[in-house]
């Protein structure tokens, strides 16, 4: 029967008890992941402390699939930092080098202007209509640390999501068939 047959037994064996104890086993696991998430949040004082380089703009520096973790800090943005920001009008938040710092009279505030290290020009064609700096409100954080290659995993869970469900329902399937 093989081993498909072997887990198909061992899920019918399973007693009602076992099944309510690991689904329980299974809502902890994925509470504790969010925890943890929000806790790093907190320390970070960044949305998202932990993103995915998506693309090769950033290249040689940061490649595609390397893991930044991010901090945010009150001190102002400066030339040649690494900031990673989201664009009104766009969901995924961009990588990238500050290239320019401008700081308002009035307010005090910085705004930036960025670009990729293996871009030609600047990023105001990815701006909104008509913006021609970031504002503090844009940036989620500046990176602080970097992990290469170990992003390849949300790559390619985002760009073939069956390898997602297939790995989401290997994870489930094996939390409730564990005998412990």
């Amino acid at each position: 029967m093989g081993w498909i047959g072997s887990t198909l037994d061992s899920v019918r064996s399973v007693q009602l008890r076992q099944l309510f104890t690991q689904f329980i086993n299974l809502g902890l696991i994925v509470t504790s992941a969010l925890i943890i998430w929000k806790g790093l949040m907190c320390v970070t004082g960044s949305e998202s402390p932990v993103v995915v380089v998506l693309s090769g703009s950033m290249e040689p520096g940061f490649k595609r699939g390397d893991i930044l973790f991010l901090h945010m800090s009150k001190d102002p943005i400066r030339t040649g930092e690494i900031v990673v920001f989201h664009v009104d009008g766009r969901e995924i938040p961009i990588v990238h080098r500050v290239l320019k710092v401008h700081e308002q009279q009035d307010t005090g505030e910085v705004d930036v202007l960025t670009k990729g290290d293996n871009n030609f020009g600047d990023d105001r064609v990815l701006y909104a209509h008509g913006q021609l700096w970031l504002h503090q409100h844009h940036i989620m954080g500046r990176a602080v640390g970097f992990l290469p290659y170990v992003g390849w995993v949300t790559i390619m869970m985002t760009e073939r999501p069956i390898i997602k469900y297939l790995l989401i329902g290997a994870l489930g399937l094996l939390v409730i068939t564990s005998k412990e």
